[in-house]
């Protein structure tokens, strides 16, 4: 595989809309020691995707990532081993596997190959497909992360979830069931009630309809996964003693946290790149304890329409991007 070796990718080489979305040829990359090159047949679609199109501009300047165009986007990733760095990779060519890729560093995953180090990867469950597969990483990652590896959650009283038809969501809220809370309460629009039953939610709540501490009260655990300007208003629906914990930036009026008695988790909940951890929820989905689903489904060259769905909003599991038809 010379240097003169190219792929087809989407990169982008200006900050903006879905518009600045190419896809086009560029450098084939290389596995150094310790990495193997991945001949990627799916990709998932993040919020860190937008976010990085339009140069992080919601987040503060202290916290944004120095990424710099020309830039290709996407972290999950699910593909074949097509050549490792080295004798001591503990892959050979042929493994199906899949992927968080250097997450938090510089994403790879809008191409047909990316590099992708030993220790981010995990063999693919052989009960999952790669659209599916590649649904998984960054959201199922987050989830389990943190429920499971910070959180120790072994279950407890009632147990929310803001926000549960997307991809965080929906992956918190089966392992919240799986981890033994005591009734599990769903919150999304109308329109995903009856998926969200269908993955264990004892009660559902449309925020659009009914504001969540109207109708919810006394609950364990709130896992939000909205964040906003308005997070603050999930606080009533807490029992003193009672702990939020948030995966995007949020104004939860820590003052009137404090007041009400809700420990507040909020900036602590940072997915990492694991091939370990990886494992573990691969566990999970090949036996059926959990699944995966799929909002969409659109082919690499057109990422720029799947970044507009992604606009609509109302998601209901996740957006992937096909490499290989």
């Amino acid at each position: 595989m010379g240097a003169e070796a190219t792929m087809k990718a989407v990169r982008l080489h200006a900050f903006g809309g879905p518009e600045v979305l190419v896809y086009e040829e560029a450098p084939r990359p290389e596995p150094g020691p310790g990495e193997v090159l991945v001949r990627v047949h799916a990709v998932g679609l993040n919020p860190l995707d937008w976010y990085a199109r339009r140069g992080f501009v919601d987040f503060p300047p202290e916290v944004r990532p120095d990424w710099r165009p020309p830039l290709i986007l996407g972290t999950d990733v699910s593909g074949v081993v097509a050549a490792v760095g080295g004798p001591d990779t503990g892959w050979s060519v042929g493994d199906e596997v899949f992927a968080l890729v250097n997450f938090p560093s510089r994403p790879v995953g809008y191409a047909e190959y990316a590099v992708v180090p030993v220790a981010d990867l995990a063999r693919k469950p052989a009960a999952l497909g790669h659209v599916e597969a590649a649904a998984v990483p960054m959201a199922g990652l987050t989830a389990f992360q943190f429920l499971h590896k910070r959180l120790g959650y072994d279950g407890g009283g009632p147990a929310v979830v803001v926000g549960a038809a997307g991809g965080v969501g929906h992956f918190a809220l089966q392992l919240l069931r799986l981890g033994g809370a005591e009734e599990l309460i769903a919150v999304a629009s109308g329109r995903h009630e009856e998926f969200l039953r269908g993955l264990g939610a004892d009660r559902f709540v449309d925020y659009t309809r009914t504001p969540v501490a109207e109708v919810v009260e006394g609950a364990d655990l709130l896992v939000d996964t909205v964040g906003g300007p308005e997070a603050h208003r999930l606080l009533p629906a807490l029992r003193r003693g009672g702990r939020l914990v948030s995966c995007f930036l949020g104004d939860y009026r820590p003052e009137r946290a404090a007041e009400l008695g809700v420990e507040l988790q909020q900036g602590r909940w940072q997915v990492r790149s694991s091939g370990a951890d990886l494992a573990e929820l691969a566990a999970l989905l090949a036996d059926g304890r959990i699944r995966v689903a799929l909002d969409s489904v659109y082919p690499l060259r057109e990422a720029a329409a799947a970044h507009r769905r992604a606009a609509q909003g109302h998601i209901q599991g996740k957006i992937v991007l096909s490499v290989v038809e």
